[in-house]
């Protein structure tokens, strides 16, 4: 089968691999019919969290099921499946709190797994013809329709962008009426907006520099803030001054909700050429509302291969702006999405209510088109903002 493998910083190769065969009575095997590539796969594919050469990438998954081992119950060959970017067990402590992110069984004697990831177990990813899924039972989800039709975009952001972003929303305890500032405007921090959206938030608006980007968080009703026209604290402030603040809240001009959806690879908003991976935390501590909350679904590594100069290390430290923070008592949610708690709820609400967050997709391409698209979605060029690969 052909496959996207890693070859090192900034290289990717489509080789012809062996297809995956049963190991396990609880595997099936999946043909896949969407692979999306993801922004946490560019921190591997740009060597910053590298994996093993020859790693086969890719965790957002749809596909139909080919074959089964003969202990799984549930899942039938020919049914249309979402794959989670989490491999899980789904009858562990941690899989029956719904903390599939932290699976004690996958990894024995660690925590967590997931399809394609570095440090994440031998899993490999679904960028490729088939799939491999351990535990099939638990980790491949049925949806309905056929491949290929108007669902195909939607159902694959099941596997890891819509449920990410609307984790994002609870860390952050968005509800109904909460004003919202989403830092970063790639597929997570697009998805994060929506979902806030969905959620009922009054205002949403969404910090980046690429035009791109903020066209399309503006086409899904959020307000987009270019950092590169000054500081998007201010530029916050004074719109919702501007517009009018409630009754009551004049001593609260900032927003309610505050969601990192960049990561430790921020950009500096001064010199944006380099990073400063505590630009994004600290403009959020500002920005926020006293007793306000924030979220953090961008990835935060232990170990960083390529620190920024700009207080950036090798061991994963953060200078963050805890008294901040404090004084405002910002209340803090971050950590790694749960697929299980979100996953069955967001297809209903695709199915049921019409929610699209495949709208955010902007190019397909055959796996043979990989090692551009990669190219382009980590220069943030071309109008690249969303890839879903074909097989």
């Amino acid at each position: 089968m052909k496959a996207v493998t890693y070859q090192g910083p900034g290289q990717v190769s489509v080789e012809n691999l062996s297809q995956p065969i049963i190991q396990d009575p609880l595997d099936a095997i999946v043909r896949v019919t969407s692979s999306a590539l993801c922004g946490s796969d560019l921190h591997m594919y740009e060597g910053r969290i590298p994996p093993e050469i020859g790693m086969v990438f890719g965790h957002e998954v749809l596909g139909v099921v080919q074959e089964v081992g003969s202990s799984v119950r549930l899942i039938k060959s020919g049914m249309r499946v979402v794959v989670p970017a989490h491999v899980y067990c789904g009858v562990c402590v941690n899989c029956a709190r719904e903390r599939t992110a932290q699976c004690l069984t996958m990894r024995p004697g660690r925590v967590g797994a997931a399809f394609g990831y570095t440090n994440k177990g031998n899993y490999p990813g679904g960028q490729a013809e088939f799939l491999r899924v351990p535990f099939a039972d638990a980790n491949c989800m049925p949806v309905p329709g056929k491949p290929g039709d108007h669902w195909e975009d939607d159902f694959v952001m099941l596997a890891d962008g819509f449920v990410s972003g609307w984790h994002a929303t609870d860390l952050a305890r968005v509800q109904a009426g909460s004003t919202v500032a989403v830092f970063g405007a790639g597929p997570i921090g697009l998805l994060s907006a929506y979902s806030a959206l969905l959620r009922g938030a009054s205002l949403v608006f969404v910090v980046d520099n690429v035009p791109e980007r903020l066209h399309l968080s503006q086409t899904l009703g959020a307000i987009p803030v270019n950092f590169q026209d000054g500081d998007p604290v201010d530029q916050i402030l004074a719109y919702r001054r501007d517009s009018g603040l409630p009754p009551g809240e004049t001593a609260l001009p900032g927003v309610d909700c505050g969601i990192d959806a960049v990561g430790f690879q921020a950009l500096d908003r001064i010199h944006p050429s380099r990073e400063n991976p505590s630009q994004v935390i600290t403009d959020l501590a500002r920005v926020v509302n006293p007793g306000g909350s924030l979220g953090i679904i961008g990835v935060y590594p232990k170990k960083d291969h390529s620190p920024s100069p700009v207080g950036g290390f090798a061991d994963g430290r953060l200078t963050v702006p805890w008294g901040l923070l404090f004084s405002k008592g910002i209340a803090l949610g971050l950590g790694r999405t749960p697929d299980r708690r979100y996953n069955r709820m967001l297809r209903d609400l695709i199915l049921t209510k019409g929610a699209h967050p495949g709208k955010i997709v902007t190019n397909h391409a055959s796996l043979h088109e990989a090692p551009e698209a990669y190219k382009k979605f980590a220069a943030r060029r071309d109008g690249v903002v969303k890839v879903v690969f074909v097989p």
